[in-house]
C-alpha cells in the first residue's frame, strides 16, 4: 500500500468503522516506524535501510515519537549478544521534507499515486573494536554521513517493494549500500497489524572491507590473516512483526528478525556465525 497513510485526529464521536480504520493506521504507523528504527539503533550496518513515512496526511505536517529496545548481535558476524535502547523521533512536513531517527533527513517529490521517491541524508553508525574481543586491534570504524536515494512502489494493498542507494560508509568514505525490500501487512483484528518483510543488501568492496576484510596493519596489530573481501551480497532477512494498537494515536509493536550473511561476509576472519536472530518491541504515539 502507499507510504502516504493519513491520520485523522481522533474524537469521541467517530463512527466503529472509521475508528476500526483509525485504530488499523496507528497500528500500521507504529509497525513501519518500528521496523526502520530498531535496526538504526543497533550500532549495525543495517540502519536505514528503507524509507516508511507513516503518521500523517500527504498535505499537512505529522511526527511520530515513542521508544524500544532491541536484542542483536554486538556486531554483524558476532556470537554474543547485547540489548540497546533505541529512541523513535520522525517527523514528516507537508511540503515533502522529512527528518528523525528512522528515517534520516530527505525530502520525498512524490506527492501521489503508487511510488514514493527522493533524495535523503542518513549516517553509517559504525563500530567500535571495544564490541567484543574478536575486534581488538581491528581499530573502529567511525560514523560517516551518508547521501543516497530512495524509491518504494504499492504493488498492491499492503504490498510494497522498497529500495535504498546510500554512498559514504565505512573507512575510506566510499562504501555504497544497496537496500531491497518487499514487506507486506494486513490486519488480523480491529487492533491488530501483522507484518511480513524481506530484505537484501550489496554492498562494493569498499564497504565491505571495512567491515568483514582483514588490511595488512590490521593483520599486524590483531593477529587474523588479511583479508580482502570482494563487492557482492552483505546480507539477506526476514522480518516478522506484529503491532498493537491502544488507541487511534498510540500502540506497540514486538518483532523477530533472522538474518544471514552473504559469502564474502560469511568467510571473514571476524564471523563467528553467518546466520543470527533479533528481537524487538517499541511503543509508538502519533502526533
Amino acid at each position: 500500500m502507499p507510504t502516504q497513510r493519513s491520520i485523522t485526529p481522533f474524537t469521541p464521536f467517530i463512527p466503529s468503522i472509521t475508528k476500526r480504520r483509525l485504530l488499523d493506521q496507528a497500528a500500521r504507523a507504529g509497525l513501519g516506524l518500528l521496523l526502520v528504527s530498531a535496526f538504526s539503533a543497533t550500532a549495525q550496518a543495517q540502519g536505514f535501510d528503507a524509507v516508511r513515512l507513516y503518521g500523517a496526511k500527504i498535505a499537512e505536517d505529522g511526527a511520530t515519537i515513542g521508544g524500544g529496545a532491541i536484542y542483536a548481535p554486538r556486531y554483524m558476524g558476532a556470537k554474543d549478544y547485547h540489548v540497546q535502547g533505541f529512541p523513535l523521533i520522525d517527523y514528516r512536513w507537508a511540503n515533502g521534507f522529512f527528518a528523525g531517527t528512522g528515517n534520516g533527513l530527505g525530502y520525498n517529490f512524490a506527492k501521489s499515486g503508487p511510488a514514493t521517491y527522493g533524495l535523503r541524508l542518513t549516517a553509517d553508525f559504525g563500530r567500535k573494536e571495544s564490541l567484543d574481543a574478536r575486534l581488538h586491534g581491528m581499530g573502529d570504524v567511525d560514523i560517516r554521513p551518508e547521501a543516497g536515494a530512495f524509491f518504494n512502489y504499492a504493488l498492491a494493498e499492503g504490498l510494497e517493494a522498497t529500495h535504498s542507494l546510500r554512498y559514504g560508509s565505512g573507512q575510506t568514505k566510499k562504501g555504497l549500500v544497496a537496500d531491497f525490500g518487499i514487506s507486506y501487512t494486513r490486519p488480523l483484528a480491529p487492533r491488530i497489524l501483522l507484518g511480513v518483510g524481506v530484505g537484501a543488501s550489496v554492498v562494493n568492496a569498499e564497504h565491505m572491507q571495512s567491515y568483514f576484510g582483514v588490511s595488512s596493519q590490521q593483520s599486524l596489530s590483531s593477529g587474523w590473516a588479511v583479508y580482502n573481501p570482494k563487492a557482492g551480497l552483505r546480507d539477506a532477512r526476514i522480518n516478522l512483526l506484529l503491532s498493537y494498537a491502544l488507541s487511534e494515536r498510540s500502540g506497540f509493536s514486538l518483532g523477530v528478525s533472522a538474518n544471514q550473511l552473504g559469502s564474502e561476509a560469511k568467510a571473514s576472519p571476524l564471523t563467528q556465525k553467518s546466520r543470527s536472530l533479533s528481537a524487538f518491541g517499541g511503543f509508538s504515539y502519533l502526533l
